[in-house]
């Protein structure tokens, strides 16, 4: 392995004592465009993960550098940009000390199909010592909806996912865990881009497909609750729809439209799309626009949109959610149940409410700045809540600090950012009204929502005034016991505790460049 390839400085690593940093979990996702690793890190008490890291590195294994084609052979070019992406991705995964049973590589449909499969997993296996587990079309599709099912509180319901890769595309009709139903079909946007130049003999191809398949009579089959699409290139349909690009009204959207945001596209929309993207490939030059607001998917986003439009109008799909989760997050969670023990994946709803909102809003750079907030956010709170369980602080002052408070805390490190879409200044008042004002939250009461909130507004600046400590939504009865229910709030007492403390304080605030609130009652 190569020696000149350095660990990237973004690269997040907590290790345990041992030398692994036991709580981690890793998924790398060898998909026919790209390639993804996906690092997490979860509690083995609940079961609940928080994603600390994302790297994606685009390799294009279908694509035959030299004719431009795409061929059942995975082509050396092909071969060693994968060994490349590989390499780096191990080096990443040795950063975080994550340990090999935590770990598990798979291949989708480019290997899957490839004539020289074996081969080109033997020399993954000699170059870099790593096993790859090739997935068939059904358990790929088993473990996209196991995915979603950590990101839509669906569990109950009747569901039909789609996923849009590369090479293929998976259909899962699934309830309460379990598959009804599930088919991958051929049709990728890589492989269409690359077979179909011209978009009508795209289309026809794709109607044969699914019509051959028996899908249609299958969904006719089952009462279907909800549609909802995975994948990167369902989500920049999304994200193109939401911002105006299929109405040419593109722009910066309000913080109180995205707030309503729901992550979801009708057939209209869809179709008013597809019709922007066709004007776009006829008019000259129309594709440095397309490129600017789809980046590097650009060049197949076309046949991606175009095989969703098909999909829907032989489904008679009328609207889908779309989901943050997919493969990498059904590997994580399959990986859960085998390391711990009563892993329940339909747990935490909260927890689930949460990550959902913050992915809406958080770019991968702010996800992994909040994962890395609330991981020193915790060792504080827990050294903390040591010192007084062991009576160190006993002097007058008590904390009384429970795993709710830590749910709160953890919450409020997650969604403090989510205001930065409408723009820096005072994005934390933003971030406030999006929790507070929007329906988002689900499993807490509206006391807790509103903690949370306020956590979010004054998490930075000055402390908050006593008006704001206790706002008027809180009960008589948590007011009246002259409990704190949420740490980081300071009640008035706390200016003899500053007077007491004036160099503890003024250490932290150098050593860590903020201001520290601790929360306190009277005993």
């Amino acid at each position: 392995m190569s020696a000149n390839l350095p660990i990237l400085p973004n690269a997040i690593s907590i290790p345990a004592r041992n030398g692994t940093s036991e709580n981690l979990f890793a998924a790398v996702d060898i998909g026919t465009n790209s390639f993804k690793l996906l690092v997490v890190r979860a509690d083995p008490s609940t079961g609940r993960f928080l994603t600390v890291d994302r790297f994606k590195e685009r390799v294009l294994l279908g694509l035959d550098t030299n004719t431009t084609t795409t061929s059942a052979t995975i082509s050396n070019a092909s071969l060693l940009r994968a060994t490349t992406a590989l390499r780096k991705f191990q080096k990443l995964l040795q950063s975080h000390r994550i340990p090999s049973s935590h770990s598990r590589l798979v291949a989708t449909s480019a290997v899957r199909e490839a004539s020289n499969r074996s081969q080109f997993l033997q020399t993954i296996d000699e170059t870099l010592g790593l096993k790859v587990d090739v997935l068939s079309g059904l358990e790929e599709a088993r473990l996209i909806y196991k995915g979603i099912l950590q990101f839509h509180p669906v569990h109950d319901r009747t569901v039909l996912t789609i996923d849009i890769g590369g090479g293929s595309t998976e259909f899962v009709i699934g309830k309460e865990g379990q598959i009804l139903f599930s088919i991958s079909l051929a049709l990728g946007h890589v492989t269409l881009t690359q077979k179909f130049p011209e978009v009508t003999e795209m289309r026809e191809h794709i109607k044969v497909i699914i019509r051959a398949s028996g899908l249609n009579e299958k969904v006719k089959h089952y009462n279907i609750d909800k549609v909802i699409g995975s994948s990167g290139t369902i989500r920049n349909i999304e994200k193109a729809i939401f911002r105006g690009y299929a109405s040419n009204m593109e722009g910066n959207v309000g913080i109180s439209e995205e707030s309503r945001r729901d992550w979801s596209f009708t057939t209209d929309e869809l179709k008013g799309l597809v019709e922007r993207l066709s004007e776009e490939e006829r008019r000259v030059g129309g594709k440095v626009q397309t490129q600017g607001f789809f980046k590097k998917r650009s060049e197949f986003i076309v046949a991606g949109a175009v095989l969703l439009e098909e999909i829907f109008e032989e489904l008679k799909i009328e609207e889908m959610e779309v989901s943050g989760y997919a493969l990498g997050e059904g590997v994580i969670a399959e990986k859960l149940g085998e390391v711990f023990d009563n892993y329940d994946p339909r747990a935490n709803a909260r927890w689930r409410s949460v990550t959902r909102l913050a992915t809406r809003f958080n770019n991968k750079q702010h996800m992994k700045s909040a994962a890395l907030c609330f991981s020193v956010a915790k060792e504080m709170f827990d050294g903390l809540r040591k010192g007084y369980e062991s009576g160190n602080g006993s002097d007058g002052f008590f904390v009384s600090l429970e795993d709710k408070d830590l749910e709160y805390l953890e919450a409020a490190c997650l969604l403090q950012k989510i205001g930065l879409y409408a723009g820096k200044k005072g994005y934390h008042k933003q971030s406030y009204h999006i929790i507070a004002k929007g329906d988002h939250l689900h499993g807490y009461n509206a006391e807790e929502v509103k903690l949370i909130a306020l956590l979010v507004r004054h998490h930075r600046k000055k402390l908050p005034e006593c008006d704001h400590v206790v706002p008027e939504e809180l009960t008589e009865e948590v007011l009246e016991a002259g409990s704190l229910p949420f740490p980081g709030y300071l009640l008035p007492s706390v200016k003899d505790f500053e007077t007491e403390h004036v160099k503890e304080l003024e250490h932290f605030r150098m050593v860590f460049q903020e201001r520290l609130s601790i929360a306190v009652t009277s005993s």
